[in-house]
């Protein structure tokens, strides 16, 4: 079983700071703006979802999706324009869970499976709800190359972020 998709780019975009923007969803919308000029040809992207944020719940929430990108560069290159588009909307790497403008993480690079920097796919995005859930929405079939299971299956068996929800339209 296999997905269109499987040869793709994914990237989890979030956030639950607006910066110098109106809103989180708004920075966030002006972020993906920025993809093409960074060489990620953005295929589909999900709806925006809520969840608390973890692990101090006081934090604001965060929104989150998940954009399937075409790319000519490698991984490491391609993590690297995902952290040059953190800097330019204001992302600090102060401490771990903080409260952050934007975060961009690369997901998966089409079936490669690595150790080495970037780690492939992303080591704890199956456990994700508010990775899994999204990506489950724009390609409910694609399947993860290490676990073999389908973004669908790892959406009901996420463990983390279970409060995860789309916004309404």
């Amino acid at each position: 079983m296999g997905s269109r998709f499987d040869s793709a780019v994914l990237v989890a975009l979030g956030g639950n700071l607006k910066g110098g923007f109106g809103s989180v969803q708004a920075l966030l919308e002006a972020a993906l703006d920025e993809f093409a000029g960074a060489g990620l040809t953005l295929l589909v992207r999900s709806k925006w979802w809520r969840s608390a944020a973890w692990p101090n719940l006081e934090d604001p929430d965060y929104l989150n999706a998940v954009a399937i990108v075409e790319t000519r560069l490698g991984p490491a290159a391609a993590l690297e324009a995902l952290h040059g588009i953190e800097r330019r909307f204001g992302r600090e790497r102060e401490r771990q869970n903080a409260p952050r403008t934007l975060d961009l993480d690369l997901i998966a690079y089409g079936r490669l499976v690595s150790q080495d920097a970037p780690i492939l796919p992303h080591p704890r995005a199956a456990e994700r709800l508010f990775v899994m859930g999204p990506l489950a929405e724009v390609a409910p079939d694609w399947v993860h190359p290490v676990l073999g299971k389908t973004a669908s299956a790892l959406a009901l068996t996420a463990s983390v972020g279970r409060d995860a929800r789309p916004l309404r339209v």
